[in-house]
């Protein structure tokens, strides 16, 4: 099997990782309010246990990537997300609060090895040229499974299954484990036979990401879109029960819009880079996530056509604005440290999401309102970062390393 011909089972990887991750994610809300009785401070608590995996494993995972073969790498990160989601299901089932957190931060740490492994092994499967076709149909799983995820949680929470949700989670990383497998071991990239101390590599990739101005703007806008997100998502839940007034059914509808955004992103960026240029991708991705929780605010009670446009707003933007700065990482960053710069960006990207959440929940436990404006400030914090740095100058991919 060639490096091409095995890229089709790295993506069937990703689809059955980032189903068990979204239906995880969508589950965790609804099981604390509904299944544990919990309010807006217990979502948040939750929900920064969960990205705290991203924090914790994000620089160690980096060099297990640069330094163990990815297709290893890619099994476990399956096997953690099988069994953080066993232990998530337990916890949900017998109203154990802490079993659950660790569950799902457990999963969580499986989901960064994961992403990690794909960004570093795409370039020796696909090439430069076809950089980002290859990041966009990676994200095209995860926006299918995740336009999916909500609704079938919103579902199964109206019928009373809510636990089952993490049952079903569970069964998606095993599927992506068996898929995982197909990947031949003839096609790993060859390893660096040095083994510098953990340290040292760790501060190599995060100066190459604070020297490289590129990288240095994409890290900084990540930092603040991603406490916006998680703010809002620890404030959606009590916003839309309380002042929308929806129902649980209809707010996982109203979440399906994300999924809906981030599938339409998947699916137009490489249009958009080409005819557009990387600049104006990058600066749509923070410009258009600012609408959303204004729109949120001024939606009618029981109204459902503006929730589920502000939740579109939110995956299509910053879908394009991932692929593209993925592909520009990748295209700047050497082979050999392409696991430690990857960590190094999704710490920034993913470790802040805890202090997110947390802002957001606490906010929230006054009024769900403050939290979701804290999170529109947060988004246009990160549009500002964009426009004032050489991101927004950007007219074409980057010279390779």
């Amino acid at each position: 099997m060639t490096a091409r011909s095995s890229f089709p089972s790295l993506l069937g990887g990703a689809a059955g990782i980032h189903a068990a991750d979204q239906i995880a994610m969508a589950t965790l809300p609804l099981t604390v309010v509904i299944g544990l009785g919990g309010g807006a401070d217990m979502v948040g608590l939750l929900l920064a246990v969960q990205a705290a995996s991203w924090l914790l494993c994000s620089m160690p995972a980096g060099v297990l990537v640069d330094r163990a073969p990815r297709r290893t790498v890619l099994l476990l990160a399956a096997v953690l997300g099988v069994v953080g989601l066993g232990l998530a299901f337990a916890g949900a089932r017998l109203a154990m609060v802490p079993l659950l957190g660790l569950g799902t931060c457990i999963a969580s740490g499986g989901t960064v090895l994961f992403v990690l492994a794909a960004g570093s092994v795409v370039p020796d499967l696909v090439g430069r040229e076809g950089l980002a076709r290859a990041n966009a149909r990676l994200e095209m799983c995860r926006a299918i499974v995740t336009l999916f995820a909500a609704p079938l949680v919103g579902a199964l929470a109206a019928a009373g299954w809510l636990a089952s949700g993490y049952a079903l989670a569970m069964v998606a990383a095993g599927l992506a484990f068996l898929v995982l497998t197909r990947l031949p071991r003839q096609a790993e990239p060859p390893r660096d036979t040095g083994r510098p101390a953990l340290m040292a590599q760790l501060r190599e990739g995060a100066a190459f990401v604070l020297q490289q101005p590129l990288l240095r703007g994409i890290a900084l806008c990540s930092i603040f879109w991603n406490m916006g997100f998680f703010a809002l998502m620890a404030s959606f839940v009590p916003f839309a029960l309380g002042r929308l007034a929806l129902d649980p059914a209809r707010i996982g509808l109203a979440q399906g819009g994300l999924g809906a955004g981030l599938l339409m992103g998947a699916a137009l960026v490489p249009w958009f880079m080409r005819r557009l240029g990387p600049n104006a991708v990058l600066l749509l991705g923070p410009g258009l996530s600012v609408l959303a929780p204004w729109l949120l605010l001024i939606a009618p009670p029981q109204g459902l056509a503006i929730p589920l446009a502000a939740q579109f707003l939110v995956g299509f933007g910053p879908m394009m604005w991932l692929v593209c700065q993925l592909s520009i990482r990748q295209a700047v960053t050497p082979r050999a440290m392409l696991g430690r710069v990857g960590a190094t960006i999704q710490m920034a990207i993913y470790g802040v999401r805890p202090l997110g959440a947390l802002a957001g929940g606490w906010l929230a436990s006054y009024s769900p309102a403050m939290g979701i404006a804290l999170a529109g400030a947060l988004f246009a914090a990160s549009f500002g970062v964009v426009l004032a740095s050489r991101l927004a100058r950007l007219r074409a991919l980057p010279a390779a390393a």
